[in-house]
């Protein structure tokens, strides 16, 4: 028994050890100046600094390296526009999810199952073989260069697996429930808002927090549907940075854009468990 408790905690330990690893990385590189990224040990920081943080928020003016004026990163604005584009996915994605949701898993239409297989289907189609037909609807809808392109496009991608989880949930979720609020008086749209939609708060957590890494995390899609440099979100704009002058400035970046998603996965990381586990056990 001891023996493989001992072998479980090293299991557990290296595990950990193996998340944790790139974000001390990470952190470390964000603290050096470029003089000991080049010649200094890479595991560890002798002289740290926040100017590559503070470079991030320099306002208009250009930090000179040398014979070389750095590029002004509008860091601020790119948070602003990632927060305007999460937001918009996930409140696009939940508002139609929800609905489409519970008529698979409740009302159960004709079809009903083939419907959840064909959404699970759209979700494993690799999308890159789609930016051409998808570029051109955003032109002819006339959203090119604009968050309201990466909102629908988000929406598009994280919507079949959010009603996929969402219907399974529902599908198995006891009508005694609703009925007695029925009996009480209540009207089905009450007795959906008042009921059901507080008891299914776990899966919505669940369907959230994927919604918002799958949009957070998206680089290629942004950088090729967001052109201009003030209205790219975090992932587009560091990624298009000049490696050779903006390195540990787009590290500092990286660092400070993964903050907030960390903090959201640890304040609901409980109910994102019990809700993918909700889904998955009933309605597999």
């Amino acid at each position: 028994m001891r023996r493989r408790r001992a072998v479980r905690a090293m299991l557990l330990l290296l595990a950990a050890l193996y998340g944790l690893f790139p974000v001390y990385y990470v952190t470390v590189q964000s603290l050096k100046t470029p003089e000991e990224d080049v010649f200094g040990n890479p595991f560890y920081v002798a002289d740290p600094t926040f100017e590559n943080y503070t470079e991030l928020f320099e306002g208009d003016e250009a930090p000179v390296r040398g014979y070389v004026i750095v590029p002004h990163v509008p860091f601020a604005i790119w948070v602003l526009n990632s927060a305007i584009v999460l937001a918009g996915t996930l409140s696009l994605t939940l508002l139609a999810g929800v609905p489409a949701a519970y008529a698979l898993g409740r009302l159960r239409p004709p079809g009903w199952r083939w419907w959840r297989r064909a959404l699970l289907a759209t979700y494993v189609v690799p999308h890159t073989i789609l930016f051409i037909p998808i570029y051109q609807l955003i032109i002819r809808l006339g959203l090119d260069d604009s968050h309201g392109a990466l909102v629908l496009i988000y929406t598009t991608m994280a919507l079949p697996f959010c009603v996929w989880i969402l219907s399974a949930y529902y599908r198995h979720l006891p009508r005694e429930i609703e009925e007695s609020a029925l009996v009480e008086g209540a009207t089905p749209p009450r007795a959906f808002f008042r009921v059901v939609l507080p008891m299914s708060r776990n899966v919505l957590v669940a369907a959230g927090l994927f919604t918002l890494g799958t949009a957070a995390n998206d680089f290629m899609l942004a950088s090729i549907f967001l052109l201009d440099r003030h209205r790219q979100t975090v992932a587009a704009g560091l990624g298009v940075m000049d490696v050779s002058l903006e390195e540990l400035v787009a590290v500092a970046g990286v660092n400070l854009a993964s903050i907030p998603i960390v903090i959201l996965c640890a304040l609901f990381a409980r109910s994102y468990v019990r809700g993918i586990t909700a889904a998955m056990v009933e309605g597999a």
